[in-house]
């Protein structure tokens, strides 16, 4: 999993009915884009993450068309 500054952390619901968490990443501490990254909820809480299968990134370009 590679990924830059602006991209989202996209973690997916673990059961059926929970609701996916987004993330910005707004620090990459891994060398080349990997984990782990600092990322920033829609609610301000920032944490530092090394995502799992549950979690896909989307980049930067992609997001900006939705």
């Amino acid at each position: 999993m590679r990924a830059s500054e602006g991209d989202q952390l996209v973690q997916h619901g673990r059961v059926v009915g929970q609701h996916d968490h987004v993330a910005e990443i707004v620090q990459v501490l891994g060398p080349g884009g990997n984990p782990p990254y600092r990322v920033r909820f829609e609610d301000g809480h920032e944490a530092i993450m090394s995502p799992g299968p549950d979690c896909q990134v989307r980049h930067r370009e992609t997001h900006q068309q939705m």
